[in-house]
């Protein structure tokens, strides 16, 4: 029993080969021929493994850059880590979180199926995440490692993995030009609020997009993303690496390699992960979305695939780079302040605030061009340094003696409620998990209700 379930868990948490096989089975559903179906298959499957990668050498190259950002400023604290708490937790709560993972893709699929809510959540890593803090919330709660817990734990995560694609979707049809994908990452709540930021706050105009920036002739060659990312982050890779100094660097970072070297190294070693993750992204959209018209057409229909967040970098590629700054810049002054005040210390994450300040920046883009991409990455920096602070009792003793916590909104804002609402006991959060799965059936019944009435 548990090496078939581990045999689950496996392809479940591996995203290239379980977007692979969702592939291949949209193909078979098409009637393909099976050269189309093997081509199909592979070219997904390789092009989520060329996604992984890339997405694994901009993590690998922006380790340093946290080393040196913490030696040069001399602060020790709590780093936002999702795969950090998760590892600490999954020495505890493996199974439970395991079982709550395959309930909550069940639901996923089932509201997919019976709602207007058509995503299907296909970023492994990250229903395992919200698994495994739903596992713990709902132990702490005084339920243990029951079967309660995994049937409620995996009734959250379906219903929350089905809703905030769809809170998304609007700006993805912006940012894409298509209807065709969806977001499926765990920063979803952010990336949608700086999306209404953008709109509220922005400027739509089309010629104030990121992408647009008026850059003199003689610097041409900064238009071509690979060089301004690589000239970029060497400039901040060498700013680090000076004030960190050469001995820190040369000592503990680069194996006696010089300090300005490694700094310029670790700069194009990044701008190469960005190349690698824009061509995956390509060979999977390529391929993803026509073999997913299979399962639309016949199991859930009208369904799209909710992909993982690097999926929209290459639609707006300095948008990126702002976004990642801004909401960087916001969680180091963040830290500061938090020194100041004598709280609890949240070190910013520098691989937690590239990836989600890079994609709020895109929505604030999509919506409010520069000014957007600013303002959404600046307020999806503050909630994701800060509201770290607030999930740490909500974990209970686990979350007390932990040196890691979640990191991402979609953790953090059900989190801390989940939290906060566990303390008034079981039932409580019972309540509240079954209501929130009602309340998102109920308003779907209702939205379909209205949009027919419409149509009359």
């Amino acid at each position: 029993m548990n090496g078939v379930l581990n045999f689950i868990i496996s392809i479940a948490t591996t995203p290239a080969l379980l977007v692979g096989l969702i592939a291949m089975l949209g193909l078979i559903l098409q009637k393909k021929p099976a050269s189309a179906v093997i081509q199909g298959t592979v070219k997904t499957f390789a092009g989520f493994l060329v996604l992984v990668g890339g997405a694994g050498i901009l993590s690998n190259s922006l380790t340093p850059f946290a080393s040196m950002f913490q030696y040069a400023f001399h602060v020790n604290g709590i780093v936002p880590t999702n795969e950090g708490v998760v590892a600490l937790a999954l020495v505890k709560y493996g199974t439970p979180t395991a079982l709550i993972m395959l309930v909550g893709m069940v639901v996923n699929i089932l509201l997919a199926r019976f709602t207007r809510f058509k995503y299907i959540f296909l970023t492994g890593q990250a229903m395992l995440y919200v698994s495994c803090m739903a596992a713990v919330i709902l132990a702490s709660a005084g339920m243990g490692q029951s079967w309660q817990t995994v049937l409620l734990g995996g009734l959250f995560e379906g219903t929350l993995l089905s809703v905030t694609p769809t809170l998304c979707q609007p700006f993805m049809r912006k940012i894409t030009g298509t209807d065709n994908v969806a977001m499926g990452h765990t920063g979803n709540i952010g990336y949608a609020l700086s999306g209404w930021i953008g709109k509220v706050f922005g400027n739509s105009d089309p010629e104030k997009s990121t992408e647009k920036l008026n850059i003199p002739k003689s610097l041409g060659f900064l238009r071509d993303s690979t060089v301004s990312i690589s000239l970029l982050m060497s400039v901040v890779y060498l700013l680090l690496a000076i004030a960190a100094g050469p001995q820190f660097v040369e000592a503990k970072l680069s194996n006696g390699t010089n300090y300005i070297i490694f700094a310029i190294v670790q700069a194009g070693t990044f701008a190469a992960g960005f190349v690698v993750v824009l061509q995956g992204v390509r060979m999977i959209l390529a391929e993803i979305v026509p073999a997913f018209q299979g399962i639309a057409q016949k199991l859930v229909p009208n369904s799209k695939p909710a992909l993982d967040v690097p999926i929209v970098f290459p639609y707006a590629p300095n948008a990126v780079l702002i976004g990642f700054f801004v909401s960087f810049l916001t969680g180091a002054l963040s830290m500061f302040a938090m020194l100041a005040l004598g709280t609890t210390v949240i070190i910013p994450g520098v691989v937690g605030h590239f990836f989600c300040g890079a994609a709020a920046g895109i929505y604030g883009n999509s919506t409010g061009g520069r000014r957007g991409a600013v303002l959404g990455s600046f307020v999806n920096g503050l909630l994701i340094s800060w509201l770290p602070l607030f999930i740490i009792p909500a974990l209970g003793s686990f979350g007390a003696g932990a040196s890691a916590t979640f990191a991402d909104t979609d953790y953090l804002i059900p989190g801390i409620i989940m939290g906060n609402i566990s303390h008034m006991g079981a039932a409580a959060l019972i309540t509240l998990i079954v209501g929130f799965t009602a309340l998102v059936i109920i308003a779907s019944a209702v939205l379909n209700a209205r949009d027919k009435a419409k149509s009359k």
